[in-house]
């Protein structure tokens, strides 16, 4: 058993709440922009005189409607603004909220609003306000629901104005750090969503001590963030309440289908994503550059860029002659993607999946460093993370401050600190299977080295073990198959059988732009080309660039290439991106099977 902790950078407070911040901010920066909000296609700043004001005038509307503390108050939307508005006036009322993707079935939302109890809803538009509807009959405790894109904000406002300053600060005071402030139904792999809950001192203890040691990427009046992840995800949290206490300037896109013009237009300091936008990144730069003709000069680049951040932790440092090639790409290619990702941030924080050690070297190597992360809803988003000034790249870095991580004998990964969560809603039996004498058991399998970085090997309960007896953990391969740009999803199998095997789906943007360079018929399909030789050996590359990183024991051996695509409509992945492997195994079968014939 191995153990590593760090002292907190940050104290929470015993009798305050996350709405304190709102009115400090008020107090301490009254015209500093906290947040920004897009106004006719352009940015829009909020002062945090005017955020304070907003959330208050909600928060009216919220009393007025009969919202008591201690109610859960369902929120539905795409991250925008309104998203963040909404949480604090949840808050304010005195109130728990709950958030549900917007992506969410009929079944999944009837599920969390009837477990949670929610008396009320504040739905984004009229898909999601028809979707509640249709459930009413079996919500005896919902009351009311506003759409958001129906003037539901405006009808909260005018419903509140009887309702004094006075009255909603009474409410915003009534919260202590240990009460609830939101349960965060987790989009689970198996079985029902578990309701988290999470409290205002796991929320302080989560993003004060995040802000304190990244404190150089949380400068006030300088630094900024755009949030395009899902608000209702913890991560997409983390960003919204660490920016509100630093605090930091705040704006929110829906998605990525038009990052690029996003991040140009916003132009943030700080970055928060998943590998996979880092990979499109990446991907989509080297096919740029090989339609203009440059492909080899990106690939001398990128080669360039990642020898130079391998070196930077090698004794002495870049030799002169690496130091130069640097210097040239740094004008001909390093500018154009640090262009491309706004022009103004150096740093980015990645969760949720290993980015992978060439990938991240190579963000470093030109000058955008990726401190990549590892959390989960239990422990309020990032429980470790790569301090700013000491990366560690292929780890997910050191504890939170203020937190133990423990490796247990069966190498399972353990959390204690004041960000875990201290049960699920309602749901005895799952909270003692995850909580053991103050120990959070995470289910993930983990190494600590001498200077306590956490590196994540894989989930227990995903372990492969092959008819030979190898035990196989399919993340490390799964990442570096999936890196490549042709590759959307990877999923390794073998359980039980005599070799380790592989599910492959293609990227349909950059399938289409191979197949345009390599010949094949335009528009042609996934399902069309999944025979097609030429395609075979380029994916192979991917597998065999996959094979290198692991022994040959757990190399993949075959792979079938799907005609369609795992996503969270199908039922396939989650709304944080987590493969459903149960389904997926289920719903392919025969493509397994096909694997190990003959």
């Amino acid at each position: 058993m191995r153990e590593f902790s760090l002292p907190a950078l940050y104290e929470v407070p015993s009798d305050g709440n996350l709405t304190d911040l709102i009115r400090r901010n008020a107090a301490q920066h009254p015209d500093a922009a906290v947040m920004a909000r897009k106004v006719d296609g352009a940015w829009q700043d909020v002062t945090a005189t005017e955020f304070l004001a907003e959330v208050r005038a909600a928060a009216k509307g919220l009393i007025a409607a009969g919202v008591r503390p201690g109610d859960r108050v369902a929120l539905i939307s795409r991250t925008r603004y309104e998203w963040v508005l909404v949480d604090f006036a949840i808050w304010s009322a005195g109130a728990v909220t709950v958030p549900v993707y917007e992506t969410s079935s009929p079944e999944q939302i009837q599920w969390i609003l009837s477990d949670s109890g929610a008396v009320a809803a504040i739905v984004e538009s009229p898909g999601h306000g028809a979707a509640v509807a249709s459930l009413r009959e079996s919500l005896p405790e919902l009351r009311e629901v506003w759409e958001i894109e129906q003037g539901g904000i405006a009808a909260l406002r005018a419903a509140g104005e009887a309702v004094t300053d006075a009255e909603v600060d009474e409410r915003s005071a009534l919260a202590n750090a240990d009460d609830p402030a939101t349960i965060v139904y987790t989009s689970g792999t198996t079985g029902r969503p578990k309701g988290c809950v999470l409290t205002h001192r796991n929320f302080f203890a989560e993003c004060g001590n995040v802000v304190e040691r990244l404190k150089p990427l949380f400068r006030t009046g300088e630094c900024s963030v755009l949030l395009f992840l899902p608000a209702a995800h913890v991560f997409g949290r983390l960003v919204e309440v660490a920016s509100v206490l630093a605090p930091i300037r705040l704006g929110c896109v829906p998605d990525i289908k038009n990052l690029t013009d996003e991040l140009a237009s916003f132009r943030p300091t700080l970055i928060l994503g998943v590998p996979r936008v880092f990979e499109k990144v990446y991907n989509s730069a080297r096919a740029k550059a090989q339609a203009d003709g440059k492909g080899r000069i990106f690939d001398m680049a990128a080669e360039t860029a990642i020898a130079y951040s391998r070196a930077l932790d090698a004794p002495g440092g870049p030799s002169f002659g690496l130091r130069l090639k640097h210097k040239i790409f740094s004008k001909l290619v390093y500018s154009k993607l640090h262009a491309v990702l706004g022009g103004r941030g150096e740093y980015a924080i990645s969760g949720g999946a290993p980015l992978g050690e060439r990938l991240g070297h190579f963000f470093r190597g030109i000058g955008f460093t990726v401190l990549e992360g590892y959390g989960l809803t239990e422990s309020c988003a990032a429980t470790a993370f790569n301090p700013w000034d000491r990366q560690k790249i292929g780890t997910v870095g050191q504890p939170l401050p203020g937190s133990v991580v423990r490796i247990a004998d069966d190498g399972e990964v353990l959390l204690h600190g004041e960000h875990v969560f201290q049960g699920y809603w309602q749901n005895e039996t799952a909270t003692a299977e995850a909580l053991s004498d103050g120990w959070f058991h995470t289910g993930d399998v983990g190494t600590l080295d001498e200077d306590g970085y956490l590196a994540i090997t894989g989930r227990k309960k995903e372990l492969i073990v092959t008819a030979g007896g190898k035990n196989v953990a399919p993340a490390v391969i799964e990442d570096r198959i999936r890196a490549h740009a042709l590759v959307a999803e990877c999923m390794v199998v073998g359980d039980g059988r005599p070799f380790v095997a592989a599910l492959v789906t293609l990227d349909e943007e950059f399938l289409g732009r191979w197949a345009q360079e390599n010949g094949k018929p335009a528009g042609a399909t996934a399902a069309a080309l999944r025979e097609d030789p030429e395609l075979l050996a380029a994916v192979q590359k991917a597998v065999d660039d996959g094979n290198a990183a692991v022994s040959k024991a757990e190399s993949v051996r075959k792979f079938r290439i799907l005609g369609s695509q795992f996503t969270e409509e199908s039922g396939h992945i989650t709304p944080s991106l987590k493969l459903k492997r149960n389904v997926v195994a289920k719903d392919f079968a025969d493509e397994i099977e096909a694997l190990y014939r003959g």
